[in-house]
């Protein structure tokens, strides 16, 4: 099977597995704020992912690219979106199109239409220095996304099966990179031993990509004649992970996505320690089954609810929402216990003014 085929696959089966709701954010619950002291109009979302600002928390995670005239047209109608909402937007894996330029178009379009915003090029641990600098100037990136898919390569007929020498791999893309480098799970979380060992390899932030969106363990399933089903519960859930490197790792920012799909989820994601929060999944269902307009209006009516909560709580900027106090329970408190992470710190916590 072609590699742009696989692409078109993926689209496909992405929207009929679905969107879990198992990823963690049920078990987080603000606690209410009688005096919040501000209001709608003086929320600021602006936020830091390392050494950029953007204006809003909010950003469009990796979906596709790579899958021929099908996919410029869904990359040219996100990346229009973004442009329209000021929100970043992150492409799918460009190694389709290092190794085939004809693939490039798929990307290029979306610098092409939003010139001027915030765009994440993507590339898997296997690449290196120098394809990551093809990657990054393809679409004049900001930020580059190194993904890690490990579970989803094993399960995938055609996957990788050796995945030595990534941390390596990237430590060099880090070093090399003249923007920062990002590092993001594909949908099975990540625990603070890795975490930690980016971070010394120069990672300027970890996305968590938790469980509980997107399966992409189901979807490689889907395309096998022999199932690897215990794969597909496999993963932390993107509560927990976000939790526990709030928790246990300085000096590096933390992206949320895994199942992110409205304003609560956003905002609990960074009462757990996100600076930003990624959705993918459920904004391409809506572009594919309802339309631009469609997809444009949520994104501002996502904006418009987070600051409405923001409000609820009295947190004025993203900084003061990140100290929100939150009480946690179910499997997202029992597996946190279990990691030696005190959740008391979350509920006891207050919004400095």
């Amino acid at each position: 099977m072609s590699r742009a085929k696989r692409k078109i696959d993926h689209i496909q089966h992405a929207l009929k597995t679905g969107q879990l709701r198992e990823n963690g954010f049920d078990d987080v619950m603000f606690l209410h704020q009688s005096l919040p002291d501000t209001a709608v109009h003086h929320i600021d979302l602006h936020t830091e992912i390392g050494e950029l600002v953007l204006s809003s928390p909010i950003f469009i995670n990796a979906m596709t690219g790579g899958g021929g005239t099908e996919t410029v047209k869904i990359n040219e109608a996100l990346s229009t979106a973004a442009a329209e909402c000021g929100i970043p937007l992150a492409v799918g894996s460009q190694m389709s199109a290092i190794r085939d330029a004809s693939e490039r178009p798929s990307y290029e379009v979306v610098r092409k239409v939003n010139q001027k915003g915030f765009l994440f090029a993507n590339l898997g641990s296997e690449a290196t220095p120098d394809q990551a600098k093809t990657a990054i100037d393809m679409i004049e990136a900001n930020a580059i996304q190194i993904h890690l898919n490990v579970v989803q390569e094993l399960v995938m007929p055609e996957g990788d099966r050796d995945f030595s020498g990534a941390l390596k791999r990237i430590s060099a893309i880090a070093e090399a990179s003249e923007v920062p480098v990002i590092v993001k799970e594909v949908g099975f979380g990540m625990n603070r031993e890795a975490a930690e060992k980016l971070r010394d390899a120069g990672v300027a932030a970890i996305d968590v990509g938790g469980f509980g969106g997107t399966n992409f363990a189901k979807i490689e399933n889907e395309r096998r004649s022999r199932l690897l089903s215990y794969f597909n519960d496999w993963g932390i859930p993107t509560a927990v992970s976000i939790a526990e490197l709030k928790s246990s790792v300085n000096g590096i920012s933390i992206l949320g996505s895994g199942g992110i799909q409205n304003a609560m989820d956003i905002a609990k994601a960074i009462s757990l320690g996100a600076s930003s929060a990624g959705i993918a999944g459920f904004f391409l269902k809506i572009l594919i089954e309802d339309g631009y307009d469609a997809l444009v209006s949520e994104i501002k009516n996502v904006q418009n609810d987070l600051r409405m909560i923001m409000t609820a709580l009295g947190a004025g900027s993203i900084s003061q929402l990140q100290n929100a106090p939150i009480i946690l329970s179910g499997l997202t408190h029992h597996i946190l216990n279990e990691r030696n992470v005190d959740t008391k710190f979350f509920s006891n916590r207050i919004i400095e003014k």
